[in-house]
């Protein structure tokens, strides 16, 4: 996947992950779309707002009307609402679906056409450590994206005969909002944004970006009882 002179579409592109991605596609002499839910939050130099939803299915339709040409889908918007799987809110709980597997899979959807169009073009999906694993606090968000996590790989499986490249991103704590409640070691947005974007050239389809994320896949191989010692 070339970077240089392609065109990109980032969801949640103003602020977090999601900025730093559109920053260094721009940087990188990409066009940049940046797909927010407010375009008046958007303020990032050289990035296109368009308003999209992606838990609005109409709002989707309507971006893949607006925009044409993409080549690259970054798939970043997301939400943390810390519902407890066993005693959460369904709303919430919902909503967390609704972001990132509902709305992953209906933004890759809708853009699958151009890519193809492209010559097959990538898609980026920004997962998590929480995939593969949870904890109290996180087991609604880490339902969620352990959902993302399969259908990235459905993806990967389907699109490509038209030779899509789809990538998944992993990768711990973030020294964004969503997480400044967190007292953790916190990778910098920039930093992974720059390293992923690396990697998605140089054609991984898996991106392990911290510690975290090597630690965290390495243990699967233990099963459960290595995973959640204090529930076995």
């Amino acid at each position: 996947m070339k970077i240089d002179g392609c065109t990109a579409l980032v969801t949640g592109a103003n602020r977090g992950l999601g900025r730093r991605f559109a920053e260094q596609l721009v940087a990188r002499g990409a066009t940049v779309y940046g797909g927010v839910r407010n375009v008046a939050s958007l303020d990032v130099p050289g990035v296109i707002p368009v308003t999209i939803d992606v838990t609005d299915a109409a709002s989707v339709a309507a971006a893949a009307e607006t925009v044409s040409g993409v080549s690259l889908l970054v798939n970043n918007a997301g939400s943390y609402t810390g519902a407890s799987a066993s005693d959460g809110s369904l709303k919430d709980i919902r909503l967390e679906m609704e972001t990132h597997y509902f709305g992953t899979l209906a933004m890759s959807r809708a853009f699958a056409p151009q890519l193809a169009a492209s010559g097959g073009g990538a898609i980026l999906n920004v997962l998590s450590v929480l995939s593969w694993v949870t904890f109290p606090g996180y087991s609604g968000y880490a339902a969620a994206k352990s959902a993302q996590w399969s259908l990235t790989n459905a993806l990967r499986i389907e699109l490509a005969a038209q030779g899509t490249q789809v990538t998944a991103l992993h990768v711990g704590y973030l020294d964004t909002d969503m997480v400044a409640f967190v007292d953790a070691p916190k990778s910098d947005p920039a930093v992974i944004a720059a390293l992923s974007l690396d990697a998605l050239e140089a054609g991984s389809v898996e991106i392990l970006a911290d510690n975290d994320a090597r630690q965290i896949q390495a243990s699967l191989a233990g099963g459960v009882a290595q995973l959640y010692p204090s529930a076995v």
